[in-house]
This record gives structure tokens, C-alpha cells and sequence, in this order.
């Protein structure tokens, strides 16, 4: 059985390498100053926010939230079940992660439709170029997060456990920022106003 040591003294201690954290770092700001000012926006014109809140599907919002938290959970085991050499059980782990992903944007795609025959599209208002910009980026990051986990479901399938740890630890953090974005978007965009 394989086990990965890590070494605490190296620059590239964090999981996955400082890099990932830095672009991990850059997109929770980018997120971040569009919340704010989603929130700021939401001040100026608290009638026309609120009203528009209510058109969305908190139920769904909320199921969304389940799936994310729940794969992130998966994903966590994934990891550890490689770190302890287990590379079949990570695989699994890894597939109902995957599986929460999947079932986050087919949910999000009901949403989509059901949002656009209603006719809130981008340009209906303010509160909806939030609401499309903001959700329609997070989806992009979800897809990203699926192709890079694909990659390295096939790096397991390959290598075992003899799979670049740090590698998999930089798909794993991606995919937790995901999951940190849709918590700091959710209460904002469905519950706030």
C-alpha cells in the first residue's frame, strides 16, 4: 500500500501548490466585489430586488446547495482514500462527486429554462443581470470543475495511488472553491433581499 508524505517545509506545502491558491484567492475576490456590489445595487433599489428575489426557486437553491456540499464532501474522501493508498475506493468517492456536480447542473438547467420562459433574462433588470452573471460564471466554474476531476479519474485509473497527490489536491481545492462560491452566492441571491 502506498502512502503520500508531505513535506511541510516546501512552498508548495498547500494542498494542491501555491499556485492553485493564488488563482483560488483571485476568483473568491472576483466573486467577491460582484456580491458587494450586487448587495450595493440591492440598497439603491430595494423594492425592484426584492420583488425580483421572489421569482426565484429557493427549494431549488437549496437542493443546489445540498449537491455541492455533499460532493465536496466526496471529494474529501476521494482524497484521503489516495493519500492511504486506496485508489478504488477514491475512484468511488470521486464518482459520486462527479455524480453531485452533474445533478447541480441539471437542476440549474431547469432552473435556466424555467427562468427564461418566465422572460427573466439578462437585461430584464438589474437584479437578474446579477442573478445570470453571477450563476451562468459559477456553472462555467462547475463544468471546469467536472473536466478537471475527469482528468484525474483517469490519472487514477492509470497511476493507482501512485497518482502526483499534489495534482489531484490542486483538482480537489478547485472543486471546493466551487463549492465556497455557490455559499457565498446562495444567500445572497436567494435569501438576501
Amino acid at each position: 500500500m502506498v502512502t503520500h508524505k508531505i513535506n511541510h517545509k516546501n512552498i508548495y506545502y498547500p494542498p494542491g501548490g501555491i499556485l492553485i491558491w493564488i488563482i483560488i484567492f483571485l476568483e473568491l475576490i472576483t466573486f467577491g466585489i460582484a456580491l458587494i456590489a450586487m448587495v450595493y445595487y440591492g440598497k439603491q433599489l430595494p423594492e425592484l430586488f426584492h420583488d425580483s428575489s421572489q421569482q426565484l426557486n429557493i427549494v431549488f437553491g437549496t437542493i443546489n446547495t445540498f449537491f455541492l456540499i455533499t460532493s465536496g464532501y466526496f471529494m474529501s474522501l476521494s482524497v484521503h482514500q489516495i493519500k492511504v493508498g486506496k485508489s478504488i475506493e477514491s475512484l468511488k468517492f470521486l464518482n459520486l462527486r462527479m455524480l453531485g456536480g452533474l445533478l447541480f447542473l441539471v437542476l440549474k438547467s431547469i432552473e435556466y429554462y424555467l427562468k427564461i420562459e418566465a422572460g427573466f433574462t439578462l437585461g430584464y433588470n438589474t437584479f437578474f443581470d446579477f442573478y445570470w452573471l453571477l450563476t451562468l460564471f459559477h456553472v462555467i466554474h462547475v463544468i471546469v470543475g467536472l473536466v478537471i476531476l475527469l482528468f484525474s479519474y483517469s490519472a487514477i485509473k492509470k497511476k493507482g495511488p501512485n497518482i502526483n497527490i499534489e495534482d489531484f489536491e490542486a483538482s480537489a481545492a478547485f472543486w471546493h472553491m466551487c463549492d465556497l462560491i455557490w455559499l457565498l452566492i446562495f444567500p445572497v441571491i436567494y435569501l438576501l433581499f
